[in-house]
């Protein structure tokens, strides 16, 4: 094939190939389905907002905060002793005993004052019977707020008969304090 142009006549021969290619192209072109718009529709539900991930952790910085030096409190006083009885962890109230037995008694109590105890707190014998126990006992010692566990060691009387022996908690300056607490037992020979 041969095209001829107006202006200085020139021509230019078109190989047939590339003439067919040429062919195809329009005419696949032309037969191509047409875009359409389609018409906006906004959505019925709201959509998910995407949540951002990152890989890069966010530094921290810290800044130097001056602190304040606490001081005790002129008014603030001196500490509260107390002593709150739970229970009777051996030997419960009207235990029956042989007469000479020795007895291991124990009491859980509550140092719910807010003081704590140390060496120079006693146990002092109040009332009854002292049962063959030294009549001023160590107070164990217990920090403000804790459980702790009194011990003392009794013997039971030779003669037949009901027992009591009533003990107090005492501070440093021999002030009583708190629940008194006690031992009842039976002894039959």
């Amino acid at each position: 094939m041969t095209l001829w142009f107006n202006e200085d006549m020139h021509h230019v021969r078109l190989h047939p190939n590339l003439i067919a290619i040429l062919l195809t192209l329009l005419f696949a072109a032309a037969c191509a389905p047409q875009a359409t718009d389609t018409p906006f529709r906004p959505p019925t539900q709201p959509q998910p907002t995407p949540i951002l991930s990152t890989t890069t952790p966010i530094p921290i910085i810290y800044t130097a905060v001056p602190t304040a030096t606490l001081t005790p409190s002129p008014t603030a006083g001196p500490c509260a002793n107390q002593l709150e009885f739970i229970q009777d962890v051996t030997i419960p109230d009207g235990t029956t005993l042989s007469s000479g037995a020795t007895i291991d008694k124990q009491w859980l109590v509550n140092n719910n004052g807010t003081c704590d105890w140390d060496a120079s707190y006693r146990l002092k014998w109040i009332g009854g019977d002292p049962l063959g126990a030294e009549k001023e006992q160590m107070l164990y010692p217990a920090r403000a707020g804790t459980q702790t566990t009194l011990h003392i060691s009794f013997t039971a009387p030779n003669i037949e008969g009901t027992y009591e022996s009533a003990w107090q908690a005492y501070t440093q300056d021999d002030v009583a304090f708190g629940d008194p607490i006690f031992i009842k037992i039976v002894v039959i020979p």
